[in-house]
């Protein structure tokens, strides 16, 4: 199980650049991210490589943010592989809030990351059924 850094930025001109740029003085790397947005305020949700200090030092530039448990599950770059894991999921009555794509650079494979209500619970099915979680 992985800890997502889950960003509330007010939806401005280089709000995006100041997170960033916080995280790159820190030199703390991220290994995927996804934005969802609104007229005021946007949702940014990134995996990094040190999550717990990613958190504290946007709080100490006054950034909201907290850490979010997700999966990550290692699919092969291949036509279906994505809904043979979703299909997985559906068989197992689990439901996905939301997902999005990173990279294994140990690998050199593709990562679904994913948010469910019960991730302990859905790490379990997924590794029942040979699935390879990073």
């Amino acid at each position: 199980m992985l800890k997502q850094v889950s960003i509330y930025a007010e939806n401005v001109k280089g709000k995006m650049l100041e997170i960033t740029s916080v995280l790159a003085d820190e030199n703390i790397n991220i290994l995927g991210s996804v934005t969802n947005d609104s007229a005021e305020y946007g949702i940014v949700r990134m995996v990094v490589s040190n999550p717990e200090k990613a958190c504290k030092v946007l709080k100490e530039h006054s950034i909201i943010c907290k850490l979010t448990d997700v999966l990550a599950v290692e699919v092969k770059d291949e036509v279906g592989n994505l809904n043979r894991l979703l299909k997985a999921l559906d068989d197992a009555n689990i439901n996905v809030n939301y997902l999005y794509l990173s990279y294994n650079r140990e690998s050199g494979c593709p990562i679904m990351v994913l948010h469910t209500d019960d991730a302990r619970e859905v790490e379990n099915s997924l590794k029942s059924k040979g699935f390879s979680l990073c």
